[in-house]
């Protein structure tokens, strides 16, 4: 039987969870720390969350919240880069760690169709 343990989206969403989490933990800007981390938090737990349901339209729904939770984790990453929060490297790093999430997840869901 299939785990969502074992998908290696929800391994490298869950590893680029802990990886944000990790660096803004100095951050005093609050609301956007908060906000960048409940976005990338969000993305591994709806993989498992969908998964666990058990049904394919309801998984498919909650890989597609799981992506928009990647599209907003790119744009706060944006914010807090042009802020001063974040190095461009790591910047460069979590941004490309989540367009290839979302990729993957775009390719999971159109497998699913």
């Amino acid at each position: 039987m299939e785990t969502f343990e074992r998908l290696e989206v929800w391994q490298k969403s869950k590893d680029l969870a802990i990886q944000l989490c990790r660096s803004l933990s100095n951050c005093r800007d609050y609301g956007l720390r908060d906000q960048a981390q409940r976005a990338a938090v969000s993305i591994p737990s709806n993989i498992a969350e969908g998964m666990e349901r058990n049904t394919k339209p309801e998984y498919r729904n909650f890989l597609g919240i799981a992506k928009g939770s990647a599209g907003e984790l790119r744009t706060q990453l944006l914010i807090l880069v042009e802020l001063g929060h974040i190095s461009p490297d790591l910047f460069q790093e979590l941004h490309q760690e989540a367009q290839r999430i979302s990729k993957m997840l775009h390719g999971l869901i159109r497998s699913m169709r």
